[in-house]
């Protein structure tokens, strides 16, 4: 379509420039009035430019709006899938807290920080809509756009005009040529060439505004196109960022939940004990085959602190002393620490042969 807007255009300027060369063969009238000056030609272009570029400009605020829109409804369906999953790891964690085994904190850990993930993508989607598709689609239906655009295609209507108008002086100039000038006939002529010259003035005005609208329509979108790209590249590095922040923290905690319980659980041999948990056992001081389960009780003097997060769990600080009562094949032990019992990782302690008598008394 746009080609053949250029095309149409050339030939009226090629149809102006025979008549133009017409009326200096006749020789019987000034060049003047029917002379397209070089700054109505240029301002033709320059809003056929203007045009050009504000409707691609529309096209492209149109694809971004399409994007976002197609963003935000996949995004939504995923948000809904992604805090199910979390409501089933909260709730698991929840319903297994007195499990003490890993699995039950690490779940509702990863369960709550899935929510504060969503809760994320849903600002971003709000940022994305409110922010920038819905400015775009103000601008894409505004009156500014419009209006310039009709002003525009006023200004082709009314040069369509004076072309004719132009055409209609020079048939009644021929026509008097060649035979006797009557009052009527040159009455006529004049009021053509004062309509003309009417027209002309006309178009010039209209000219300078529809090129006025036309450059402040381009510069509006312009700058909010490229606004909206930086709103767009900020919101996702916000939400990616925080994402980062969120999944730091939590592959920390289940990394430090993980840890302990690996480092002392071991698989059992056919009497009890591999090798492995054997030198394991060594290490922290004292031997878990004579006290396992329903061995006697020992001193441990605490290496590692631990924070009790279920019931059943007893709170260890270092150089604590405890009383084992028992230590499960599970890599927990089971004793008692300042008047509170409790379970606690196994390899948070160490066995003590010898401690000082203060230290019995406590």
């Amino acid at each position: 379509m746009d080609s053949i807007r250029k095309q149409a255009s050339k030939l009226r300027d090629q149809v102006a420039k025979q008549q133009q060369a017409l009326l200096r063969q006749l020789g019987q009238i000034s060049n003047e009035p029917l002379m397209t000056h070089e700054s109505e030609l240029q301002c033709q272009h320059k809003l056929e430019n203007l045009y050009t570029s504000t409707k691609a400009a529309k096209h492209f605020q149109r694809h971004i709006v399409r994007g976002i829109q197609g963003f935000i409804s996949v995004s939504s369906k995923q948000m809904e899938i992604v805090r199910k999953l979390a409501k089933d790891c909260c709730n698991y964690g929840i319903e297994n807290q007195g499990s003490g085994f890993p699995l039950a904190r690490a779940s509702d850990q990863l369960g709550n920080s899935y929510e504060i993930l969503e809760n994320e993508r849903e600002t971003l989607l709000g940022i994305l809509g409110q922010q920038i598709s819905e400015p775009l689609r103000a601008q894409i239906t505004g009156a500014p756009l419009e209006d310039a655009r009709h002003l525009t295609q006023r200004y082709e209507k009314l040069r369509h005009e004076v072309e004719a108008q132009a055409a209609e002086v020079l048939r009644r100039r021929s026509k008097l040529r060649g035979s006797s000038v009557s009052a009527e006939s040159s009455m006529k002529l004049q009021n053509a060439e004062t309509r003309l010259k009417e027209l002309k003035s006309a178009l010039v005005a209209l000219g300078r505004e529809a090129t006025a609208a036309m450059l402040s329509v381009e510069e509006q979108q312009q700058q909010l196109n490229f606004q909206s790209l930086c709103t767009m590249v900020d919101a996702e590095r916000a939400y990616h960022g925080h994402a980062l922040v969120i999944l730091e923290k939590v592959y920390a905690e289940m990394t430090e939940e993980k840890q302990p319980k690996e480092s002392s659980s071991y698989p059992l041999s056919r009497d009890g004990y591999d090798q492995t948990a054997d030198d394991n056992s060594n290490l922290n001081g004292f031997d878990q085959k004579h006290t396992s389960q329903t061995g006697s009780s020992f001193f441990a003097k605490v290496i590692h602190p631990f924070d009790a997060q279920a019931d059943g769990e007893l709170n260890l600080s270092v150089d604590d002393y405890v009383v084992v009562c028992q230590v499960d094949p599970n890599g927990w032990s089971e004793g008692e620490c300042k008047g509170n019992a409790g379970w606690f990782p196994s390899a948070y302690i160490q066995r003590q042969d010898l401690i000082q008598a203060s230290k019995i008394v406590e």
